[in-house]
């Protein structure tokens, strides 16, 4: 008799356990529905080149480049603090001022292909009332940019609003996975 009971006590905490665990994963997952962290959208809604010009000894660039990006967090859940945003230039995915071998023929046609910005931020995000800590994401990529050249106030080309790519904006970058 007294093996029966054993038995039916560990069933009872046994079963218990097992539905506190599912009541506990299926919080976490509702949780996470609710926040629903979907990641924050970049695009370039303007870029001009105002001057873009080889220096005297034709070894590096001499630019006024001029980007407006839009940053859109989709989530009302979770507010975003951008704590500090650096941006990178890059023409024919290299830094600005070591690309010169296509240079002329697209500065004669007045429109210079494959630029790009890279934006470094680190952030803090806010659910609800819980704040995280400041983490840096992964780096903002606004590539292929197809920027015109603007002489004497009228630029040779229109641009067109661009995309950016960021991965998983909420994943420190340094994380491991």
């Amino acid at each position: 008799m007294c093996l029966r009971s054993f038995r039916c006590s560990f069933c009872c905490i046994f079963v218990t356990l097992y539905t506190l665990f599912l009541c506990f994963i299926l919080s976490i997952f509702l949780f996470w529905i609710i926040i629903s962290p979907s990641s924050v959208k970049f695009q370039v809604t303007n870029a001009s080149l105002t001057q873009f010009n080889l220096t005297n000894n034709n070894t590096t660039l001499n630019y006024k480049f001029k980007v407006n990006i839009i940053a859109r967090n989709p989530n009302n859940n979770v507010v975003v603090y951008y704590r500090r945003i650096t941006a990178y230039a890059w023409y024919k995915d290299r830094y600005f001022a070591t690309q010169i071998a296509e240079y002329n023929m697209e500065r004669s046609v007045g429109i210079f292909n494959d630029l790009a910005v890279d934006l470094d931020v680190t952030i803090r995000a806010k659910f609800g009332r819980i704040k995280s800590s400041r983490f840096d994401p992964q780096f903002v990529k606004c590539r292929r940019l197809r920027v015109p050249l603007i002489l004497n106030a009228k630029p040779a080309a229109t641009f067109n609003v661009r995309r950016c790519s960021s991965p998983y904006f909420f994943q420190d970058r340094d994380d491991e996975g």
